[in-house]
């Protein structure tokens, strides 16, 4: 703790001086609330009050690449180094937003979720621990709000994810308007030029970080998208050989915006069911693997002591099988030796109790599973489906986003297929458990008179389908054919008279494909899952077509490629009201926003610009004036302090740039001394950077003349007695920033100087 110092002498007070059990390598503030995300180096991710109160840590057993929250501080979205992402909400309340409305409730309770099998370890099975009830996960629900995430992957594939689940566009600060994209991302840019003389195709390589603008207005024009209360929420992350922006959008409407919302909502309303619909695919996926999985172990505690009967047939000589000797038993013949032995010795009245209670319990946890889960989810998608069906038969509106009534009409086909297998599931598993249920009263009707017992109190049992048991059920499995997926597709046999009913009730509105009887439930929910993902990949084919590349800033070159895993440099991209009298005519419709994209430029990129950090900004502003020649894009260039280096930056408020650096004499024994600052970037001497093309692309190199040497002692600058490291979290709303010492320690400090305290979680 920092004691030697007045506290009324440094720039930021600090609140919080605590130790870290492991090093800290992501931390994100919450954008509405004092709550800080952190990830820790072995990918566990760690949510705090400001007051350092721990909430609750969650393990997804997977590497962490990346945090973001979503702008409302209600979710928190996780990249995972297997390129899926995990949404997680951190409070139940959805608050009163108006947006279109989801009919679903009306005529359903509430969504089934995953079900969860006893005794499975998460991480294993994929399903969720038993400790993570602390929040939810964002799927199950009538999503609310129109908000998009952006992420990126190290092959350099960007997605918008409506809902954070539902894909809709493949190309990451999205601008406040919703119709710009800023990209930042490492790679080799690669430049096509044909020569007018000799018709030569000449290539120009630039391999760095490259910023890219894409126009995204699709999302404006039918999302129904207010362009004032729009935010952002921008986080960034380094993959292997790929760095781009990690950004939830939330859209929060007022009431003004009521007739825009319910003229521009297509987008809005095809991700609301389809969002939902791939929620409860995985419920049924989930269903079927967890029925399956519990059927398979009591059919094999079945056959883990029936299976002992034919090897002892074997050893007395005897040319029968099972079912034989126990249908000559059931017909009052002498007991054979073998099954005399079997049922006395081998199975006995203990080992028949665990395997009725093994299949009594199987069966009733599979009817739970299917009334709870399977079932209602059947049921909920395909009212689902109906309700896009409804909309793709308005082509004028829902064509253009590429909703396909023909690919939907074949999806609502696969739905109501699926809903006849769960019926047909059902009886199936109703008359096989009752059907074992009758031979194991039989067999303990037989031990009570082998070991002459009295057996009179015992339950009746039918000999008929004792008979029908032996033969049909003894060695063959029916629900588990119809519940397991299988390489071979197993034909289930149905009768012609049945299969001619089919075929009639085509006539009629009935299904076109008559095969369906004959597939089991597994491959008709194949089946419907593939015919969802095709239906719902033109969306995300038509949507991606309408996102074009409308400007590239190559800010430094790499020297080496493939880039280094090991290669990590501070970025930052934020929006800010822009104070210059032409504000009102930038392109983000009178927001007077301009963007600010800050950067550590490495010391190998230029060997003449060592310990700089580069500033860029307006590089979406009013790109109208582009086109007639003019540029607002500018630049600037800071040279850190001789003895410092840049350790991470962030955007702050009112255009205004955290800087973390540190000592570079510091050793393990003498760590030295680091610091934090804030300087004012809106007061630095900006420089206008040409977007065309020129021998030397890169714009920033152009700056090394007049780059602007950094004066500690005319900033914001506290000490901080560590070695510090990544990352830097700032929180803009709340005036906080914490800081992660080298040796295991989180540092909290409060950058308004005229706060005197910080508000507890609201």
């Amino acid at each position: 703790m920092e004691t030697d110092e007045p506290q009324a002498t440094l720039p930021f007070q600090l609140q919080f001086d605590k130790p870290v059990a492991s090093q800290i390598k992501i931390a994100e503030w919450n954008p509405e609330k004092d709550l800080l995300a952190m990830v820790t180096e072995d990918s566990k991710i760690l949510l705090h009050r400001f007051n350092w109160q721990r909430l609750w840590t969650i393990s997804p057993g997977r590497g962490i690449t990346s945090l973001c929250w979503r702008p409302d501080g209600k979710a928190i979205a996780a990249g995972l180094e297997d390129g899926t992402i995990s949404l997680h909400d951190v409070e139940d309340d959805s608050g009163n937003v108006l947006s279109y409305e989801d009919r679903t409730s009306r005529f359903f309770p509430a969504a089934p979720r995953v079900p969860r099998m006893p005794g499975l370890v998460s991480g294993d099975t994929g399903f969720i621990d038993d400790n993570e009830d602390t929040f939810r996960e964002l799927s199950n629900s009538s999503h609310q709000r129109f908000n998009i995430l952006c992420s990126g992957d190290e092959d350099g594939i960007i997605c918008f994810s409506i809902f954070g689940i539902f894909p809709i566009g493949k190309i990451v600060a999205l601008s406040k308007d919703l119709c710009h994209l800023i990209v930042l991302c490492f790679g080799e840019l690669v430049e096509d030029r044909v020569e007018l003389n000799d018709k030569q195709t000449s290539r120009h390589c630039l391999v760095g970080l490259h910023c890219l603008l894409l126009d995204t207005s699709i999302f404006w024009k039918r999302a129904g998208i207010s362009l004032c209360s729009f935010l952002n929420s921008t986080i960034l992350w380094l993959g292997e050989a790929m760095e781009m922006d990690f950004t939830w959008n939330l859209h929060a409407t007022c009431d003004e915006e009521i007739d825009a919302l319910l003229r521009k909502n297509e987008l809005h309303q095809v991700a609301q069911q389809a969002s939902n619909i791939e929620d409860l695919i995985e419920v049924i996926r989930a269903s079927l693997s967890i029925m399956c999985k519990q059927w398979s172990n009591a059919m094999h505690t079945f056959h883990e002591k029936f299976d002992s009967l034919s090897p002892l047939i074997i050893d007395h000589g005897l040319d029968s099988c099972p079912q034989e000797e126990f249908i000559s038993l059931l017909g009052g013949a002498r007991t054979s030796p073998p099954v005399h032995q079997f049922l006395v010795h081998s199975l006995g009245e203990v080992g028949l109790k665990r395997v009725a209670k093994a299949v009594q319990s199987a069966g009733k946890e599979l009817h739970l599973i299917i009334r709870d889960h399977l079932q209602p989810a059947a049921e909920i998608i395909g009212f689902r489906t109906g309700e896009l069906r409804g909309l793709s038969r308005w082509r004028s509106r829902y064509q253009g986003i590429g909703l396909d009534e023909k690919l939907i009409n074949n999806a609502t086909e696969k739905a109501g297929m699926l809903l006849i297998q769960v019926e047909r599931l059902m009886k199936v598993l109703s008359t096989v458990v009752y059907q074992f249920q009758n031979f194991f009263a039989w067999l303990t009707k037989c031990i009570k008179l082998l070991m002459s017992e009295p057996s009179d109190q015992l339950p009746s049992f039918n000999s008929e389908l004792v008979i029908i048991f032996l033969k049909f059920l003894y060695d063959q499995d029916p629900v588990r054919q119809l519940l397991e997926l299988s390489e071979i597709d197993h034909s289930i046999e149905i009768d012609l008279d049945t299969m001619q009913r089919v075929r009639e009730l085509v006539q009629f509105g009935g299904f076109s494909d008559t095969e369906f009887l004959r597939r089991t439930l597994a491959k008709e929910f194949e089946q419907l899952e593939s015919s969802f993902k095709e239906a719902f990949l033109m969306p995300f084919t038509t949507i991606s077509k309408k996102i074009l590349c409308e400007d590239l800033l190559p800010l430094f070159p790499i020297p080496s490629w493939p880039i280094s895993a090991s290669l990590k440099v501070p970025t930052s991209i934020s929006y800010f009201k822009d104070a210059s009298p032409d504000a009102s005519t930038c392109q983000t419709f009178q927001l007077g926003l301009v963007d600010y994209i800050s950067f550590r430029i490495p010391d190998e990129s230029f060997s003449d610009m060592p310990n700089s950090i580069g500033i860029a900004r307006g590089f979406m502003h009013d790109l109208s004036s582009v086109k007639k020649g003019y540029t607002s894009l500018e630049a600037v260039l800071l040279r850190v302090p001789d003895g410092y280096h840049c350790v991470d930056l962030s955007l702050y408020k009112e255009s205004q740039i955290v800087l973390l650096l540190n000592g570079t004499t510091s050793t393990s024994e003498s760590p030295g001394n680091a610091q934090m600052m804030i300087v004012q970037a809106s007061d630095l001497p900006f420089v206008s950077v040409l977007r065309s093309a020129n021998p030397n692309p890169w714009k920033m190199h152009g700056l090394k003349d007049s780059g602007v040497h950094l004066q500690m002692e005319n900033e914001k600058v506290r000490c901080i007695p560590h070695s510090v490291t990544a990352p830097l979290a700032v929180s803009a709303s709340r005036g906080v920033a914490c800081v992660f010492a080298a040796r295991k320690r989180a540092l909290v400090y409060i950058l308004e100087e005229d706060e005197d305290e910080v508000s507890d979680v609201e």
